[in-house]
């Protein structure tokens, strides 16, 4: 009997520890995976690795160029303490404080508004900005030639009107729970339809203006920059107070967090941050102020720049009127236009890129048009694989709207399910579509991220039909 009971309280310590104690140590697995890896570390490494996520306001691929709100201001820190800057694309935005605390990067740069459950098991760095929720919905057919009180009385225009209506958000965002408090302030049911973290704001956004979802919720300012994308939703109704919108970081990692505020303190007073912040949020097609031509536009003329489009495509053998369009497409011929990620000229040059075609801000349209010219040149001999002289067409002015990295992946894609890569009608066009969902730009075979497959696919056969219609409208002399 006295071996019984010996056993028994034996067992009985084995699985009290086992239950109890390994329970306890579980409770906060975010904590007690934190890794010390601190601002030494990384001068010692000569790395800075960032979490971003594809998205207007963290990180993406432009024309060819690494772009992104958070990654700009992160590059700049970057250069101030002396290493190179990664970047890390979170696939799962549920998993991002785990990446981060088990070691995988350094700081967070994912759009992250600071909330009380996400300050529990992170730090935050200063806000870089503020900013409020605003709902995310489309705007009816024919809104174009509705006028404002018409526009308005088919859109939401108060937030008691979201009672019974079915809004698609990721489950872990701030914005859920700002929906779970409004239904308490209405008193009455929203149907939240919870999305996981492989499905990202811009994603949604994306879903409404495609007619797929009616209604998700974005913080303003990633909303902002997306209207200039797709100019069908409508931003205007605001959910919420303003919020802190901060890099998140480890809270083993006190120094850099230290080193990064004190930065960000003196950085944000700067004329850098200001025109980074002006270049994501400000420029939807702003003009420098200058001045266009007013001289009249002759009978038989399509655009008071018709010489000089003629001469620039005669010269490298393409058809002037579809140099127009394209040209019409991305400035309406203004010649001092600035728009989103500081693109100038007529012809919408990127400031990376204009230089090496001889076209600056100030550069005259003549200069202008005959640099954006050579662009689609070297862009339309590099395409050399595509045999069909239309179809390569298409395939340079995709690469000119989205750059050749993302027309490269689309083409990828298309030959891996089983679509012709060398054909962009129903085609590669299909895959560019899907280069803005995870499912596609996270394929092995993607190696330029997502891209605003929508916005190329539209740009190409608004531009090719524009050309068709102006090809018989001015007949070819």
């Amino acid at each position: 009997m006295t071996i019984f009971v010996v056993v028994f309280l034996l067992l009985s310590s084995v699985l009290y520890f086992n239950f109890f104690v390994k329970k306890s140590k579980s409770t906060s697995p975010i904590e007690s995976s934190s890794v010390s890896f601190d601002l030494p570390d990384i001068l010692k490494k000569g790395k800075l690795t960032i979490l971003a996520e594809n998205s207007s306001a963290s990180f993406f691929i432009y024309k060819g160029k690494k772009m992104g709100f958070e990654y700009e201001i992160l590059k700049e820190f970057a250069n101030e303490i002396g290493v190179e800057l990664e970047v890390k694309i979170i696939d799962d935005l549920d998993e991002i404080t785990d990446k981060l605390n088990a070691g995988e990067a350094d700081i967070i740069a994912c759009n992250y508004a600071v909330t009380k459950e996400r300050c529990k098991a992170i730090e935050f760095s200063l806000p870089i900005m503020r900013t409020s929720q605003v709902l995310i919905q489309r705007k009816p057919k024919n809104w174009e030639t509705m006028k404002v009180e018409q526009l308005k009385e088919k859109m939401l225009v108060d937030p008691s009107q979201l009672s019974h209506k079915k809004i698609h958000v990721w489950r872990n965002s701030n914005y859920y729970q700002r929906l779970i408090n409004l239904q308490e302030e209405l008193g009455d049911t929203v149907f939240i339809k919870e999305e996981n973290g492989q499905i990202g704001t811009e994603e949604l956004i994306e879903m409404v203006s495609e007619g797929m979802i009616d209604y998700t919720v974005a913080d303003a300012n990633l909303a902002g920059i997306n209207l200039k994308f797709f100019d069908n939703i409508d931003i205007d109704l605001n959910l919420s107070v303003k919020q802190k919108i901060a890099f998140g970081l480890r809270k083993a990692s006190p120094l850099l967090k230290n080193r990064l505020d004190k930065w960000l303190d003196s950085f944000m007073r700067k004329t850098t941050f200001k025109y980074i912040k002006h270049k994501y949020y400000d420029l939807a097609q702003v003009t420098s102020g200058v001045k266009t031509e007013s001289k009249s536009i002759k009978k038989g003329e399509l655009s008071i720049y018709d010489d000089y489009f003629k001469a620039a495509a005669k010269k490298y053998g393409w058809d002037w009127r579809l140099l127009a369009s394209l040209s019409y497409q991305e400035s309406n011929f203004n010649p001092n236009v600035v728009s989103f990620g500081g693109a100038y000229s007529m012809m919408q040059f990127m400031p990376g890129t204009g230089p090496s075609y001889g076209v600056f801000p100030n550069s005259t349209p003549k200069v202008q048009i005959m640099g954006g010219m050579r662009k689609l040149s070297d862009d339309y001999i590099s395409w050399s694989v595509i045999p069909d002289k239309v179809q390569r067409q298409k395939f340079t002015i995709a690469t000119y709207n989205s750059g050749r990295g993302h027309v490269a992946d689309a083409r990828r894609l298309a030959e891996k399910h089983g679509l012709n890569k060398n054909i962009w009608d129903d085609n590669v066009e299909v895959m560019m579509l899907n280069l803005s969902k995870k499912e596609y730009y996270r394929d092995e075979v993607v190696e330029s991220g997502s891209a605003k497959g929508t916005v190329t696919h539209r740009y190409v056969r608004e531009i090719m039909s524009r050309f068709e219609l102006w090809s018989s409208m001015y007949p070819e002399e």
